[in-house]
């Protein structure tokens, strides 16, 4: 059974600037001559692998809303050079746009059931994406999103 990850975005604005720092850090990573994968890292290691594997998603939290999510391609375990257990959530570069869903804060990352996830944007919902993200923003504020 597919399982899916939650995630809050620190530190970004809008799903253009989620997109931004992806394309920034895979260019960054191809001129250094690095493996070109986009990656989140974590400290814990979610225990449910196979889930997530699946064909699950790691939703992003941005300003408040689930906005959009990335597939999960591969979990890879690591230790760090402080000899600190880590994970990298390996995520496919790709973005998809889902419908709103507002999340209050959390630390970490939480499970996401297939059943409690947002909806992808439809095409009957492409107009939304030509409203700047600051509209997009008040509309949701608003409930109206």
């Amino acid at each position: 059974m597919t399982l899916n990850l939650v995630k809050l975005c620190v530190g970004v604005e809008s799903v253009e600037d989620l997109q931004a720092s992806i394309d920034f850090g895979l260019a960054d990573k191809k001129s250094r001559g690095l493996e070109e994968i986009q990656y989140h890292t974590t400290r814990m290691v979610p225990k449910r692998l196979d889930e997530l594997l699946d064909g699950g998603s790691l939703y992003w939290v941005i300003k408040g809303n689930i906005q959009v999510r990335q597939y999960i391609v591969e979990i890879r375990p690591f230790t760090d050079k402080a000899d600190i257990s880590r994970c990298r959530i390996v995520l496919e570069p790709r973005l998809v746009l889902t419908q709103w869903q507002p999340r209050r804060a959390f630390q970490g990352w939480r499970y996401l059931t297939v059943k409690d996830a947002p909806a992808d944007l439809s095409e009957a919902n492409a107009g939304l994406l030509k409203l700047p993200p600051e509209l997009r923003r008040e509309l949701a504020d608003l409930g109206l999103l």
